[in-house]
């Protein structure tokens, strides 16, 4: 096996993609999707030699028979399974030391996340000064936006419908009939 710093470079390495993606994941455990991950991202699977058919069989043959995660130990297993068949021509030993190699010290890229906006575009959508009609009643000179008070069509519970003339007169016209 390996140096203990490698191994503890290589649990850093684990512990970083079983903890990608989910919130409430501790670190000791790495589930399928994340192998997948991990595997793709440190260039185990090369679609020649390891494909992610290999990557998914391997995972499934080292997990528990009712788990759906593997361990760090289960993690090692794995990658000793792999490691003959992503580097053919050396012996097991050196394939399983390169395969190491492959995951030390890596974590999970984020390759294809969304990207912010561009500035220039953001800016000139959000830019109050440019807008017209009634938009622009809703914002002040500094471009603050007024919140209710800028709206002129405020909710009244008075029990009349908007725009109607004699609003506030039934009272009035009730205690005249009398």
């Amino acid at each position: 096996m390996a140096e203990s710093a490698d191994m503890d470079q290589l649990m850093a390495s684990f512990r970083k993609f079983a903890v990608h993606g989910d919130t409430k994941a501790t670190g000791k455990e790495l589930n399928g999707k994340n192998w997948a991950k991990l595997c793709k991202d440190c260039k185990i699977t090369d679609g020649k030699n390891v494909s992610s058919t290999d990557v998914d069989i391997v995972f499934s043959k080292v997990k528990q028979k009712t788990s759906r995660v593997i361990t760090f130990e289960e993690f090692q297993r794995a990658l000793e399974d792999l490691a003959p068949k992503r580097f053919k021509g050396q012996s097991k030993e050196e394939a399983l030391e390169s395969i190491f190699k492959l995951v030390e010290g890596r974590g999970p890229s984020n390759v294809g996340v969304t990207k912010v906006a561009k500035v220039a575009a953001l800016d000139r959508l959000t830019d109050a000064s440019r807008y017209t009609g009634s938009h622009r009643e809703r914002f002040d000179e500094s471009g603050r936006g007024k919140g209710r008070e800028g709206r002129e069509d405020t909710v009244e519970n008075t029990g009349y419908v908007g725009a109607y003339r004699d609003a506030g007169t039934y009272d009035h016209k009730t205690k005249t009939e009398k």
